[in-house]
């Protein structure tokens, strides 16, 4: 099917000062980098606050976080900002709210969690797909938190912990008040492209039972690969990050290395059901740019095939069914995402149970 996309220029995958290292690193380590994402477009309109506007006193999370604002910036689109111990800072969150959403009503819906790729923020799948349109054809809450570039954890920060605490923010906190403001209820799935991908496959390894489903697309699903390390410590400190604080030091933190990976996390998967795609050739597919053979876009995605058919050979393994799409030709880009998203959106309705209206 083809995709129904809005048509916007597409940027490099990283940030262009970065791209000759980028791609003498991958050809050195046949690593992949993450993270990539479509270009930044303008924002939807403000169209002023929500019809009965933020209750005078949202209902706080556990850790006392909280929603401090809130805006309108669609049909049913509304972007909020949550104050968040667990990362020292507010930080805004965008909701797709279906047709028979009603401030106040002791109804639930069920809820996916959209999580964004590097270098990209909590715009970024209203930017970039058709998302509110497949979500409108469902009785479904889409949220779609900030997650900055914090690579979905908890920092390690050598040993000590504390902020940012990413993982807390997405799983605890931005549920609980998405629960208690907005009638999430506890059928959920989660979708990611690139690190977000990978978040969605962490997170639900780590909480087995938070998603009934988990999809990735093009995320990295085996950390601790053969030079997969090298290249997330340098694209995460082309972000600018300290790109030890994240997850540690490789090899000398593996254990906490392993308690993020998807790969080592695999058994805990049982019971949720699983999607992943990534391409293999090094090619651009269909409706991607026309770049150079050593184009970064080009160049990652081989790297996040052969990762991703490491995962799909550690879960036949274990004998834990899937459904995996680990397609040739491709870059690791959003024309590539769409049409993965909209092969599996159907399913993702599915396992949480999602009804057409």
């Amino acid at each position: 099917m083809t995709p129904s996309v809005r048509r916007r220029p597409l940027r490099s995958p990283l940030r262009r000062s970065l791209a000759a290292g980028a791609s003498a690193a991958i050809l050195a380590a046949g690593v992949s980098g993450v993270g990539v994402s479509a270009a930044h477009a303008a924002a939807p309109p403000a169209a002023g606050a929500l019809a009965g506007a933020l209750a005078a006193a949202p209902v706080a999370a556990d850790t006392g976080a909280r929603i401090t604002a809130e805006q309108k910036v669609g049909t049913r689109a509304v972007d909020i900002t949550i104050n968040s111990p667990s990362l020292g800072r507010s930080v805004k969150t965008r909701i797709l709210l279906p047709k028979n959403w009603k401030r106040g009503s002791q109804a639930t819906w069920p809820v996916l969690y959209a999580f964004h790729g590097g270098q990209d923020d909590y715009t970024s799948w209203t930017r970039s797909t058709d998302i509110e349109a497949w979500a409108a054809k469902y009785n479904v809450i889409v949220v779609m938190p900030e997650g900055s570039d914090g690579s979905y954890a908890n920092w390690y920060n050598y040993g000590r912990g504390g902020t940012p605490k990413w993982e807390t923010f997405h799983t605890a906190e931005v549920r609980q008040l998405m629960e208690r403001n907005y009638g999430a209820g506890a059928l959920r799935a989660a979708i990611g492209n690139s690190s977000g991908g990978a978040g969605a496959m962490s997170y639900a390894a780590r909480h087995p039972g938070l998603f009934k489903y988990a999809a990735s697309l093009s995320g990295v699903l085996s950390m601790r690969s053969i030079g997969m390390p090298a290249l997330l410590m340098f694209t995460n400190a082309g972000n600018g990050q300290d790109p030890f604080a994240i997850w540690g030091i490789p090899w000398a933190d593996d254990a906490n290395w392993a308690a993020h990976d998807p790969h080592a996390l695999a058994p805990r998967l049982r019971g949720t059901g699983l999607f992943f795609s990534a391409g293999t050739t090094g090619r651009p597919g269909p409706g991607d740019p026309n770049v150079a053979p050593w184009d970064i876009g080009l160049l990652s995605e081989i790297a996040v095939g052969a990762n991703n058919k490491e995962f799909k050979k550690r879960l036949d393994e274990l004998k834990i069914p899937y459904t995996a799409h680990i397609y040739g030709d491709g870059r690791h880009n959003w024309p590539a995402w769409i049409r993965e998203a909209q092969s599996v959106w159907p399913a993702l309705m599915k396992s949480i149970g999602a009804q057409k209206v």
